[in-house]
């Protein structure tokens, strides 16, 4: 990087995780402690493109890594998608003089990056802030932890009910396009069966899967549905299940109270963790690249490779998913 760091902005882009304000709080305070000016950005590029931008200090992030959402609010932004959008959110930064830019999102939120630093001159480095923990270059993502351990905590309570009616509920979870919040709040929860994206499940042969369990007298059965699954939502497998083979069932869908909350303690050190580096990164020279954490050290990705690479689920839980539902 050809320029010294002196002034630096960070802001959420995207869907809010819980354990974004510890990231906004690291990236504060570590650049405080290298005397660089850090500036928050609100509303995400949107905010970027409106001069919706301040300075902070230590004090306004004080009583914030326990708080779930975002402080600096977050956005959809369709005007970033053009190049006028984006020449007048470098506009703002440069009124500002920063330097670089610390991004704390998914997919979008990378792709939005990389655009941008093809055509301007400051450098932006990516925290993966998203519940769905899909982003390639890191095993986990800001959020996920959080998020797995809510929908575990909803799903033992609707086991109580499951288990007083001898029912059959099905629980759906988030999840559009990748199945780690399903699949691991399913191992957590001992699931009967658990639908993924990823994986286009036959229904006749689950439902030969329910008629096992009640040969063998399991009373209840836990079925956990990720949004996106291939073979229907909760709702569509819960008619087919009651038109086609006469099976009664209950659905629950979590929904975005998956997404709030006060972020785990894994969730904190992580953000935390992640943030420090940013600003390290950045002081090192290190630009365009996604951080995150592989086999617990720090890893650096390229923006172009952290979009365009897929991060597959590991098959051996999905195994092992399957086996322990027998």
């Amino acid at each position: 990087m050809g320029k010294e760091v002196k002034r630096i902005a960070v802001f959420t882009s995207g869907g809010d995780a819980p354990g974004m304000n510890a990231a906004v709080r690291a990236v504060v305070r570590t650049g405080g402690y290298h005397d660089l000016h850090v500036y928050g950005i609100s509303e995400g590029y949107e905010g970027m493109i409106h001069g919706k931008i301040k300075r902070l200090e230590k004090r306004d992030v004080a009583n914030i890594i326990h708080t779930g959402g975002t402080k600096l609010k977050t956005a959809r932004s369709e005007a970033f998608r053009t190049p006028e959008g984006r020449e007048m959110a470098y506009e703002t930064l440069a009124a500002h003089e920063i330097d670089a830019c610390v991004a704390i999102g998914g997919d979008g939120t990378y792709t939005g990056a990389k655009v941008f630093t093809e055509t301007y001159d400051i450098p932006f480095i990516g925290i993966p802030g998203t519940i769905d923990n899909d982003i390639y270059g890191t095993d986990y993502t800001i959020g996920f932890d959080t998020a797995i351990n809510t929908a575990v905590e909803a799903i033992d309570k609707i086991r109580d009910t499951a288990d007083s009616h001898n029912r059959l509920f099905l629980i759906e979870v988030m999840g559009r396009h990748a199945g780690y919040i399903a699949l691991h709040t399913g191992i957590g929860t001992g699931a009967g069966f658990v639908f993924l994206p990823e994986i286009n499940a036959d229904l006749d042969e689950f439902v030969k899967q329910l008629q096992r369990s009640t040969r063998r007298k399991k009373l209840f059965n836990m079925v956990v549905v990720a949004e996106g699954n291939k073979t229907g939502n909760s709702m569509e497998i819960a008619s087919y299940l009651k038109e086609v083979h006469g099976i009664d069932s209950k659905v629950t869908i979590i929904g975005h109270l998956q997404r709030g909350g006060a972020p785990s303690a894994f969730d904190r050190v992580l953000s935390s963790r992640l943030g420090y580096n940013a600003v390290k990164a950045l002081l090192e020279g290190k630009e365009n690249v996604a951080l995150g954490v592989v086999n617990g050290e720090i890893a650096y990705t390229p923006f172009a490779e952290a979009i365009s690479n897929t991060k597959s689920l590991n098959k051996d839980l999905i195994a092992m998913a399957e086996i322990l539902s027998l």
